[in-house]
């Protein structure tokens, strides 16, 4: 049977990354469409908590290898366990996280196997697809959705004749939902000592130095983000003044970011953290492509903005126009009254 594989990311905590259960979610949508097999790959030392959490998402088998040299995560020996499952499996698509390991080992796969890959999707669909040269059609494909050019379009990618069809996708673009009726997976375990040699732990982790992060966007139900528009840093205090009325976060533009007015960690859109807060309050923020990438999901938007004719108004649920010297401090007043 034909199958779609989703690569599972153990962060440090020894948990699934939330990207890697977002994309079993959107895994098991596309998988029901297309009639496909779910399936997962789970590589590390201790695997049991997280083949739990994965049995959560309707996933159908688990590719598992359990050793102590797969955590922390090492370049070789993780590819060659995927291309081992993707040799004997053939899946029809597979995913992985856009982040650092998932940018590493998703084009080395890519490139061993000679097949497509899209990085940095914003979106997964399915579709069909007419070769206009040979007039040749193609039913179900993996519609890969990303912004291009520098944000300024938004284009859709097909593999029409390359297997499986593999794309990273961002973290927080898809929904992360559990399945209602839960099932357990069927485990088919590989023999790492099998496929590995001494040859793939040619790199040797000595010592590692982890910061953790100083603000955590994805979870902040409120977020005050402030753009170019905003001005100066000492502005940005109002942004903070109104994020600790509501108990929100504050967040930025990349153009805000590299005025100097906010610190990077903060930065939302396409070069930064994809958002989908209950409220979303934009100030200063024309609205570019690539913002709006990263928090086009929210529940409520209002924007701020002294120009009417800003392209985010026309996605935002309340438009303000005016200067946020003047609005943001009467909103305040209102929340506190």
């Amino acid at each position: 049977m034909k199958k779609i594989i989703v690569y599972c990311e153990i962060t440090e905590e020894k948990q699934i990354a939330e990207v890697s259960l977002e994309l079993l979610s959107k895994g098991r949508k596309l998988a029901e469409k297309l009639h496909l097999q779910l399936e997962a790959m789970l590589f590390s030392d201790e695997v049991k908590g997280a083949v739990d959490r994965i049995n959560d998402f309707g996933v159908d088998v688990i590719h598992l290898a359990e050793h102590i040299t797969l955590f922390p995560y090492c370049t070789l020996p993780h590819f060659k366990l995927v291309k081992a499952v993707f040799e004997q499996e053939k899946p029809e698509i597979a995913l992985f996280g856009a982040t650092s390991v998932g940018r590493d080992l998703a084009p080395r796969i890519a490139s061993t196997l000679r097949c497509g890959l899209t990085a940095d999707c914003t979106a997964l669909e399915i579709g069909d697809h007419t070769e206009t040269k040979t007039n040749t059609a193609y039913k179900d494909l993996l519609y890969q959705i990303r912004p291009a050019f520098g944000g300024n379009i938004i284009a859709t990618i097909v593999n029409p004749e390359t297997r499986p069809q593999m794309a990273t996708v961002r973290e927080g673009v898809m929904k992360m939902e559990e399945v209602k009726q839960k099932k357990t997976a069927e485990i088919k375990r590989l023999d790492v000592e099998k496929y590995l040699t001494l040859e793939d732990f040619a790199v040797e982790i000595l010592e590692r130095h982890i910061e953790a992060p100083k603000v955590n966007l994805k979870a902040a139900n409120i977020i005050v983000a402030g753009g170019y528009g905003v001005g100066s840093k000492e502005n940005f205090d109002l942004l903070y003044d109104l994020a600790s009325v509501f108990g929100g976060e504050v967040a930025a533009t990349r153009a805000a970011v590299d005025a100097g007015f906010c610190e990077h960690e903060r930065q939302v859109g396409q070069t930064g953290v994809t958002v989908r807060p209950k409220l979303y309050i934009a100030c200063g923020i024309s609205g570019a492509v690539q913002h709006r990438a990263g928090m086009d999901q929210a529940a409520k938007i209002i924007s701020i903005n002294t120009d009417p004719n800003a392209p985010l108004n026309a996605i935002a649920d309340y438009a303000i126009i005016g200067d946020i010297k003047e609005v943001i401090p009467k909103m305040i007043n209102s929340i506190k009254n």
